[in-house]
């Protein structure tokens, strides 16, 4: 056999190119198919961004709606710090430590123990809110208010009913900003409904019900410890909602006022009209001393100053003048800060 009988036409020998150009393609990675809403594929060309999304923890805050709830939560932090400070009569710190959405599960998981949890609704808000406060920072706390010196109370236990009655006066302020900052979008109350000591075994809310956490860092003399309030998302989605579209309605360009058009009804309407002077300021006193038959005398250059008021609305400034027999006013500018006539003389 020649050696010009091994180019036989379809030989499946392959060169060097193309076994590298093989196992190229079969070292890149397989493009995920992508599909529309309507059930077409995507091109594998295409510039899609995919993003992974764990449906067990799913996150109903987008980045703008946690800024903005960030932004109203400093806020509240600085007002608290203020009226905590005039009330114990002593300089409390506060600062933002985190904000947060996690499931109620590993939010009551990650709760201390021991701590001490009141527990909170925000009516007409459905739902129960959670206020964490460590102990320690608790008893300081009622310590100051029973005219301590807001020294540090290095314990760490549940506290007695006396202590959390006496917490309640400062557990009430806290709910009450927190509430206020709410303003814009509703008027909310707070009401403590309960306090406990282990948040494992709360069943305020479903175990896989998204929390809102926001996490203070509370400094009040030498006592630095966190508190942290938990609100689930759906007692806070009517508020967050009506931000959402209070901000869309400020955003939105306002749209140009059409022309009014003319009616053939309006022909029909009467409307006074009144020519008017501001002429002088008299006294109380002068006023009841005027008799019929007294002369009040007017300065000249008043007819250039006469007010048109149209149904006792001020409209029009212009000069009075005579064409023949009859008194005429001409109208020379619109009035565009329409002011009250303090004393009219006709």
């Amino acid at each position: 056999m020649s050696d010009s009988d091994n180019d036989i036409p379809g030989d499946p020998m392959l060169d060097q190119s193309e076994i590298d150009r093989l196992l190229s393609m079969a070292s890149e990675p397989a493009k995920p198919r992508v599909y529309r809403a309507d059930g077409r594929r995507h091109d594998n060309d295409a510039a899609l961004k995919v993003e992974s999304y764990d449906f067990r923890n799913p996150v109903f805050l987008t980045e703008v709606d946690l800024r903005r709830l960030r932004l109203l939560h400093e806020d509240f932090i600085r007002y608290l710090a203020a009226r905590l400070a005039l009330f114990l009569r002593m300089e409390c710190s506060l600062k933002m430590a985190k904000l947060t959405t996690l499931t109620y599960a590993k939010f009551t998981e990650a709760l201390p123990n021991p701590t001490h949890l009141c527990l909170f609704k925000a009516e007409p808000l459905n739902g129960v809110g959670i206020l964490d406060i460590n102990p320690r920072l608790a008893l300081t706390l009622v310590d100051r208010v029973l005219g301590g010196r807001g020294h540090s109370v290095k314990v760490d236990r549940y506290l007695t009913e006396i202590e959390i009655a006496l917490l309640e006066d400062i557990l009430r302020i806290i709910l009450e900003e927190w509430c206020v900052q709410w303003h814009h979008e509703g008027d909310l109350h707070p009401k403590i409904i309960g306090h406990e000591n282990n948040g494992r075994f709360l069943q305020t809310s479903q175990k896989d019900a998204i929390v809102l956490a926001l996490t203070i860092e509370f400094d009040f003399g030498d006592c630095s410890e966190p508190m942290q309030i938990g609100v689930p998302y759906y007692m806070i989605e009517p508020m967050v909602k009506a931000i959402q579209a209070r901000r869309n309605r400020d955003s939105s360009p306002t749209q140009p006022h059409a022309p009014a058009q003319w009616k053939d009804v309006y022909e029909h309407i009467s409307l006074p009209v009144g020519a008017e002077w501001d002429a002088f300021e008299l006294s109380l006193r002068e006023l009841t001393r005027l008799r019929v038959g007294d002369v009040l005398e007017l300065p000249s250059s008043i007819v250039d100053r006469t007010v048109i008021s149209l149904a006792g609305t001020p409209k029009f400034n212009g000069t009075v003048g005579l064409d023949g027999d009859r008194v005429v006013v001409k109208l020379s500018e619109k009035i565009k800060n329409e002011e009250p006539i303090h004393a009219h003389a006709h």
